[in-house]
């Protein structure tokens, strides 16, 4: 079972942003990102983050975001993936930046929300 991650932001160039540093760290971790709304403006869209979920070849995903109505879409897009979803309340980019630092480091779920657990913010 592979597990990868999705970031989720209201501004599409802090979710590419956020990828491009996760990267950095995690080569082998399937990332993919849902920015902003459907026509790129602020906000967020429950189909960039269905295409994110299915463009991430994991078999099993956590998922990050960054402000209140993107848990939203992201709980409704949870509703209706084939994949199981991790969802954390937690700071957008230090969490995701630990997890897949931590994935990349083939380190458990368990383990990687034991040190997510000290970020939860929301």
């Amino acid at each position: 079972m592979s597990l990868g991650i999705v970031v989720v932001s209201h501004v599409p160039e802090i979710a590419a942003g956020v990828q491009r540093l996760l990267a950095q760290v995690a080569k082998d971790v399937s990332i993919t990102i849902a920015g902003g709304t459907d026509d790129d403006q602020v906000g967020t869209s429950m189909a960039k983050i269905t295409e994110a979920f299915d463009a991430n070849t994991a078999d099993e995903l956590l998922a990050f975001y960054d402000l209140g109505s993107a848990k939203m879409n992201l709980e409704m897009a949870i509703e209706m993936s084939t994949k199981p979803v991790h969802l954390y309340d937690t700071a957008l980019v230090e969490s995701a930046y630990t997890a897949a630092s931590l994935l990349q480091a083939d380190v458990p779920l368990a383990d990687v929300e034991a040190q997510l657990a000290p970020l939860k913010i929301k």
